[in-house]
């Protein structure tokens, strides 16, 4: 399974997210590959907390191989070159967590025939290998969108299952921006139809990850019946109303992933160590990464009724 990951705008979380899912995926024994397509800033080494190429690698990079200087890219094992303790301690049934980065530097580039042709067969090769592959693209209409779209729709990938996620902060702009990134001009869906995907299926295959979503069982005073606790619950109302009526088709929303002070401050993954550190917050979070990532494969969460 190939799982893109997207948003409209910058600062969704949808990088630190993504990672958590790989995470939470490796630790359940699968093997996950995480391939950074964020050609402009290849920075998610950096959530796995690998220094030395936080802003991808001098060589040999997604950058290099899609443009045809190398034969394959590199690979990272998290495992072993993370630079945080938790992240390296050993778990007896946990999968393999692969990076495969961007070049250090390389920045965004336009993709035609030859892009579109070697992504197909890297995705396709990671396939075979991994049992979970994410993909997180560059925000907004992005060239990394555009041969992703195109790759998935060659022949030798159709019977691939892709899904989609698309990553938006829980406010008025950002669930706008969200909806008119799958559904406007140069959008996923026509994009996609385009290239050769077709809209009813394709639409079916995606989902909307609200992200920094404010907790409400309680206000910041503590009191659950709060005038503020109510004026929150009424706006929380608001978006999802709002959100339902956006959605002309099937896409729905799958999460939330809540407002956390360390994903605010670190952008990292969370692993039990954070959970002991922020005990509430930390453990809903957690809570909220295990779910989105055992949701990728649970056919109950894309199904219609």
């Amino acid at each position: 399974m190939i799982i893109f990951a997207t948003s409209d705008q910058g600062g969704t979380g949808r990088s630190v997210t993504c990672a958590n899912i790989a995470y939470r995926r490796a630790l359940a024994g699968n093997d996950v590959a995480y391939v950074d397509f964020d050609f402009g800033s290849p920075t998610a080494a950096a959530v796995f907390e690998l220094a030395a190429t936080a802003r991808g690698v001098r060589t040999r990079g997604l950058h290099s191989f899609l443009q045809g200087r190398i034969a394959e890219p590199t690979r990272l094992d998290v495992w072993s070159l993370s630079q945080r303790a938790a992240l390296r301690q050993g778990h007896p049934d946990r999968g393999r967590l692969c990076l495969v980065p961007g070049d250090k530097g390389g920045g965004d580039f336009p993709v035609g025939g030859i892009e579109t042709k070697r992504c197909a067969e890297l995705l396709l090769t990671l396939e075979e290998e991994f049992d979970v592959t994410i993909v997180d693209l560059r925000a907004g209409r992005s060239y990394a969108l555009d041969v992703s779209l195109r790759a998935t729709a060659r022949p030798e990938l159709r019977h691939v299952l892709t899904r989609w996620l698309v990553f938006h902060r829980w406010t008025r702009q950002h669930v706008l921006g969200a909806v008119d990134l799958v559904h406007g001009d140069r959008g996923i869906l026509r994009t996609g139809v385009q290239w050769g995907h077709d809209e009813a299926g394709f639409s079916g295959r995606i989902r909307y990850v609200p992200t920094a979503v404010p907790p409400l069982d309680a206000s910041e005073s503590g009191s659950r019946d709060s005038e503020y606790g109510v004026w929150r619950k009424a706006r929380d109302a608001e978006l999802k109303a709002m959100t339902a009526q956006l959605h002309p088709h099937h896409e729905v929303l799958m999460g939330p992933v809540p407002l956390d002070p360390i994903l605010l401050w670190q952008e990292r993954v969370i692993t039990d160590e954070d959970t002991i550190v922020s005990p509430g917050v930390g453990e809903q979070t957690a809570r909220a990464f295990t779910s989105l990532a055992h949701a990728l494969t649970d056919n109950r969460k894309w199904a219609f009724g």
